[in-house]
Parts: C-alpha cells; sequence; structure tokens
C-alpha cells in the first residue's frame, strides 16, 4: 500500500531551452503547449501572477476583488513542468541567443517567445497620458476604483447640489463595457452605497470617433448596444475627436470644453516603450512585426504572439482567442523546428465575438451568421468567462460576486472595496 503513495516523479527535462515572456492569454497557452515536450521552459512576467484582462472593469466599479482575476505564476508553472521568473525584461542578444533581465540576470535560449502584451496608446491627444486612467492591468483597474470610490466619497459630502462627471474614451468592448458598468453603478448602487448623492447629478459619457460604436461587429449589434446604452443614461458622442485631456476637462478638437472628474482611456493599444530597445523590426503601434509562422522577421528562433505582434496579413482583433491561438500556434512550430521539420502558417480561426453592456444586455457575434443579444447573449457571456478563467477559486469568488453583484445591488447590495480610496 505505501507504493500508492510515493511520489511520482517527472522524467527530467534535457531538450531545447525555451523562454516566454510575458503571462497573458498567448503566453499561458505557449506554455501550455509545450508541456508533453521534453522541453526546459522558463516563464518571465513583471507580476507573480496572470491578469485575467476582460474582467478588469468589473475590478474597476468595484464588483469584483482584485483576487478574482489573478491567477498565481509559481503554482501554474510547477502544474506545467516550468521554471518561473519574477522579472522584467530588458535586453535581448539574438546572436548570442541570451536575454537580460532588469535584474541584470541573463537567460540563454534555444527559442524565444515575446507574449508581453501593449499599453495605451494616446495618438498624440495633449494631456492623455498623464491625466487618464488606462485599463490593461491589475494595477490600472485598482487605482481608477480607488480613485472613483473616493471622488463618491466627497460628493457625498458635498451636498446633493454638486456634481460629477466620468469621460470614457473608446467605443470599443472595453469601452462600451465600462461605460454601461458604472452607469449601473449609479442607478442602482448609489441609492444603497451613497445614499446622500442625487444620482441625477453623476454624468457618464462615452466618446468615440468612429461613427459608431463596437465597429467589428454588425451594424444591428452596434446599433443596439447605443440604444442601451443610452437608456441606461449614458451620453453617447460618435464621430467626436478629443484634442486635449487636463485634470478636470476634456477638450474636443471643435473647441469644446466639458467638465471631466474623472477619465478613462480605452481608445486603442501600441507596444510597450521598452520594445523598442529590443533591437527587433517594428511596425505601426510599435509592435513586433512577424511572418506567417509568427517568427520575428530576420530572426529564426524568436516568436512574437499575442498584441504585441504585427502579423503580415490581416490585423488581428485585440481579443482572448487570437492570442490563445497564437500561443498554441507558437508551441506546435517550436515542436516542428525541433524535430527538423517545416513550419506552418498561421491562420486565424474566428469563434465570435462577444461584449456586454449591462445586467441581462450583451452582444454575440458568432460565425455562420449567427447574432444574439439580449438576456440570452449575456449568460452566454457570463458563462465563458467562468469557464475560461484560470483556477477553480477563481471561478467561485467571480461566480459569488458577480452573482452579489446583478442581483443585490437593487436590494440594498454594496459595492466591493479592498484598501483605502486615496484621500487625494
Amino acid at each position: 500500500m505505501a507504493r500508492l503513495w510515493r511520489k511520482v516523479r517527472r522524467p527530467p527535462r534535457t531538450g531545447a531551452q525555451v523562454v516566454v515572456v510575458g503571462m497573458g492569454f498567448a503566453g499561458l497557452a505557449t506554455v501550455r503547449g509545450l508541456s508533453r515536450a521534453r522541453m526546459r521552459v522558463t516563464l518571465v512576467d513583471r507580476n507573480i501572477y496572470s491578469t485575467f484582462q476582460p474582467l478588469l472593469y468589473q475590478v474597476a466599479t468595484g464588483g469584483l476583488n482584485p483576487s478574482d482575476v489573478a491567477y498565481p505564476l509559481r503554482g501554474f508553472a510547477h502544474k506545467y513542468g516550468a521554471r518561473f521568473l519574477h522579472g522584467e525584461l530588458d535586453g535581448i542578444d539574438a546572436a548570442a541567443q541570451k536575454v537580460t533581465l532588469a535584474s541584470g540576470e541573463k537567460l540563454s535560449y534555444d527559442y524565444l517567445v515575446l507574449a508581453t502584451g501593449v499599453a495605451a496608446a494616446y495618438y498624440g491627444v495633449t494631456g492623455a497620458d498623464k491625466h487618464s486612467y488606462a485599463l490593461y492591468t491589475r494595477h490600472d483597474a485598482v487605482a481608477l476604483r480607488d480613485t472613483i470610490m473616493a471622488g463618491l466619497e466627497r460628493l457625498s459630502g458635498a451636498g446633493r447640489g454638486s456634481e460629477a462627471s466620468i469621460t470614457v474614451v473608446g467605443g470599443g468592448a472595453t469601452g462600451v463595457e465600462l461605460a454601461g458598468t458604472l452607469a449601473e453603478l449609479r442607478n442602482i448602487a448609489l441609492a444603497t452605497a451613497f445614499p446622500d448623492i442625487d444620482r441625477s447629478r453623476v454624468h457618464i459619457r462615452l466618446v468615440e470617433q468612429a461613427p459608431a460604436l463596437l465597429t467589428p461587429y454588425v451594424p444591428a449589434l452596434r446599433e443596439y448596444a447605443r440604444r442601451q446604452l443610452l437608456a441606461r443614461g449614458i451620453e453617447v458622442r460618435l464621430n467626436t475627436t478629443i484634442s486635449e485631456i487636463t485634470e478636470d476637462e476634456v477638450v474636443f478638437s471643435d473647441g469644446e470644453r466639458v467638465h471631466s472628474d474623472v477619465t478613462v482611456w480605452a481608445a486603442g493599444i501600441t507596444g510597450p516603450e521598452a520594445v523598442r530597445n529590443w533591437g527587433l523590426p517594428l511596425g505601426r503601434g510599435g509592435r513586433i512585426e512577424v511572418g506567417p509562422d509568427l517568427r520575428v522577421h530576420g530572426h529564426d528562433r524568436i516568436f512574437a504572439i499575442g498584441d504585441i505582434a504585427l502579423t503580415d496579413d490581416r490585423p488581428l482583433p485585440q481579443l482572448a482567442q487570437p492570442a490563445l491561438q497564437m500561443g498554441r500556434f507558437a508551441a506546435q512550430q517550436i515542436a516542428r523546428l525541433e524535430a527538423r521539420q517545416p513550419t506552418a502558417r498561421f491562420e486565424y480561426h474566428d469563434k465570435g465575438i462577444m461584449a456586454t453592456i449591462g445586467r441581462r444586455s450583451a452582444v454575440v457575434q458568432l460565425p455562420y451568421h449567427v447574432r444574439i443579444r439580449g438576456t440570452l447573449a449575456w449568460f452566454a457571456w457570463l458563462g465563458l468567462h467562468l469557464v475560461t478563467l484560470l483556477g477553480n477559486r477563481n471561478r467561485l469568488t467571480t461566480l459569488i460576486n458577480l452573482s452579489y453583484r446583478y442581483l443585490s445591488w437593487g436590494h440594498g447590495g454594496s459595492v466591493i472595496v479592498d484598501g483605502d480610496p486615496p484621500s487625494g
């Protein structure tokens, strides 16, 4: 019987050394894809956790705890027979096949996979980088949440005649989902969480320079999203460009100035500034140029995947599915190269897109002209996000907290706040 409890020993990994930098959807999928190979895999990330980005707006509006969207990377690495290093990529020596971390540590590689993600692109708008909040990291979401809650506290103490305004820039999925949830926070939760605030004096606007919201969707779903936001009391401005953002104003290109206590930038992406120091070919938006097999142009042993990769073919949407597929594909190509086989061409298989506007309101666009909106689409959105979260604990706590948000807000439920909001 004692033999039943004997620890199972994994065979030693003696194959190629693969370094994967960045543990978003793409990086995680790469590590999973390499797990059955006899390769030595090292994960490198600036955080000790992986962030589930699609639900960051729920953290920013007090619906989820930050821990609900974070999964520890050391446990993930152990599960898949890899090694984890907490660090940030500083430089790449492609000739020597080495990377240098910000700590000064050097790592050798046979194959390097870059899945570092992207940052907000401000397109030259004056003050946007200083006076607006991005929503790409867990830290971004916590900072935005604390600022919103601190602002509501101040508004509550200022009396019912005071006003507040929040501006969301960008009419893509992130902007629409954040604006819709902010409206629910105002319309439903304020009555119990901040009873001294007159909700009619809390203004939310969504600004988009294109003529429609959710441009990847068909016109009927775009219009449905716009109508749903309007019904929730959100001011929607289309065909509107911004020239400047100050501490308390948004200035439009036609010279109009509107008050904005909090401005959130969800209007575009670019490669992080550090990428420019890596000596790799960069294309539009500071992203790394890759060939059909996702190898970086001119570098046979370096792959770039996920949002940081700029493909030669049609641009891919900045969503989870393309990143997951690219990660799995990169792992397959490394295995092919080790087997002395030629690489294949990456083909993205569109499995559909979805966005939520609020409780019982979402849009789903699937292949073969399947279009869903309303309550059914909302349940589909909720189910998919629960399934794709990493870890059973995260799934359970997210289910509990989202159920609390959507079922209790109208019956005295309050918002989730960890720690103390900033006093300034």
